[in-house]
């Protein structure tokens, strides 16, 4: 005989229930889903045996916290030996949970055995739908209240972040950096068609998107061009000879006229995308400087904008770090990858690491080969980068040098260093940039004492020469008057 007792973890606390013939409930799982809905039915089934509801809003964060991680609270592990009674010779207790992972570490905790398929799930649902009648001093409303004060401390507890380090950042300016490129691309040859009608010569002469633009705004009507433009030319094409072309071909064009309205708009557009094109600039800047506070180790091996891409594929750093090294060497063509499964071809060897430059150095028949070893380090390096305490880039600069040296090896045959050897090297030389940082630090406390201190013998002193002369003063006044006197 098997007697089932059900642990249900609500936001004031935590209901123990006692399931009546939990074997012909086992048996009859149809009944026990249609009588769900019925609370006299459900009475019948399912019976209180203790409740025990938590202290205050902190204790109940903490709870959810740990259960959340398949941990097993004090006070719920106190609570189940208390109420939940030990299995028999003749009757032997189960315990229905929800969690499997809780499950487990009850089992681990109190060797009560857990149960969290066939009825179980079925019985906790109608607990959970029927918990205001099944507990006294309980209402819908008062449930509903402490479940959404508990919902917004956890979930508010889940958000909290270290400023300093925010993939999300990452995420979104990489994202609006490939879209930048297209949108400054498609603008760049909207504008050479446009001003193109004017001054079609100027396209030969500089082809560059950016540049181009400039001296639309700079040029505007071909016919105001004189000598005394090119030093102006000069500064935007930073080369005398195209200057001077520039001013031939205006003289010699075979562009049509243009009105002043239609300049006045090709000026405008041209000066919106001089200036997308310096957010750009801005941007990856931004972008640089985050990886090298978030993956140091990641943006050292593979540069910015690709391990930016990873990890935004990937979704977080987190994410990219729990992924093994066969996930990272295709990531990004999944597509390709599902088609060769689906036909039986050769499966892509390489996704985004493709724009790696190591990809690119090695012969074609070492890529495969190179894009397995670079995804084993970029692993490693995003493994380093997610759990380390402090950034460096230290781990990096190593792992760059054996994917330089395994290309070595695959075109001269030299043999590189062991891997275990590299990170023992990469340890020590950690370990004497954070007693350098140390010293560094006492030295820079021990100046600013040091200062501190002089400032105020020195302010001591001033005072005290501050104090003598009205002595004096006052010793004069006195003899001055005796002599009066």
């Amino acid at each position: 005989m098997t007697q089932l007792y059900v642990l249900f973890e609500h936001a004031a606390g935590y209901g123990i229930f006692k399931v009546k013939e939990f074997e012909e409930i086992g048996m009859l799982l149809p009944q026990v889903e249609a009588s769900i809905s019925d609370l006299s039915r459900f009475n019948s089934v399912v019976k209180l045996v203790g409740f025990s509801p938590f202290k205050s809003a902190v204790t109940a964060l903490e709870s959810i916290n740990a259960i959340s991680e398949g941990l097993l609270p004090e006070d719920l592990m106190h609570f189940i030996d208390i109420t939940v009674p030990k299995s028999g010779k003749k009757e032997k207790v189960c315990l229905g949970v929800f969690d499997p992972k809780l499950g487990a570490a009850i089992t681990e905790s109190l060797g009560i055995q857990c149960n969290h398929v066939g009825a179980v799930p079925e019985i906790l649902r109608g607990i959970r739908h029927h918990f205001p009648n099944l507990v006294k001093g309980f209402t819908s409303k008062s449930s509903a209240v402490a479940q959404l004060g508990l919902g917004h401390s956890y979930s508010r507890a889940k958000v909290k972040f270290n400023v300093n380090r925010v993939d999300n950042m990452i995420i979104q300016s990489i994202a609006l950096l490939d879209q930048l490129d297209k949108d400054i691309n498609t603008f760049a040859m909207r504008i050479r068609e446009w001003y193109s009608y004017h001054f079609p010569e100027l396209v030969k002469i500089v082809p560059e998107n950016y540049m181009f633009a400039q001296l639309c705004k700079f040029i505007k009507n071909r016919k105001d061009l004189t000598q005394d433009s090119v030093e102006g030319l000069e500064e935007i094409v930073m080369d005398s000879s195209k200057a001077q072309a520039i001013l031939d071909a205006s003289r010699s064009s075979m562009g049509m006229e243009i009105s002043p309205i239609d300049m006045i708009n090709i000026e405008m557009f041209a000066s919106r995308v001089i200036a997308l094109a310096d957010y750009r600039k801005q941007l990856s800047e931004y972008l640089k400087t985050k990886m090298g506070d978030i993956a140091p180790n990641l943006a050292t091996l593979i540069g910015d904008l690709v391990g930016a891409r990873l990890i935004a594929r990937a979704g977080s750093l987190t994410n990219l770090a729990k992924y093994p090294s066969s996930t990272v060497q295709i990531l990004g063509a999944e597509k390709a990858l599902f088609r060769a499964l689906k036909t039986r071809g050769n499966t892509p060897k390489y996704g985004l690491l493709f724009h790696s430059t190591f990809i690119g150095r090695a012969a074609v028949k070492n890529k495969g080969r190179i894009s397995r070893y670079l995804a084993n380090k970029c692993s490693i390096a995003s493994r380093i980068d997610c759990f380390a305490e402090q950034p460096t880039n230290i781990f990096g600069n190593k792992l760059k040098q054996q994917v330089e040296d395994r290309l070595k090896f695959y075109e001269t045959g030299d043999i590189p260093k062991k891997n275990i050897d590299v990170m023992k090297e990469a340890l020590e030389e950690v370990q004497l940039a954070t007693k350098t940082e140390k010293k560094k630090k006492k030295k820079r406390k021990s100046e600013s004492n040091h200062v501190s201190n002089a400032t105020n013998g020195s302010v001591a002193e001033e005072t005290q020469n501050s104090d003598e002369p009205p002595k004096k003063k006052k010793k004069k006044s006195k003899k001055q008057s005796e002599n009066q006197n």
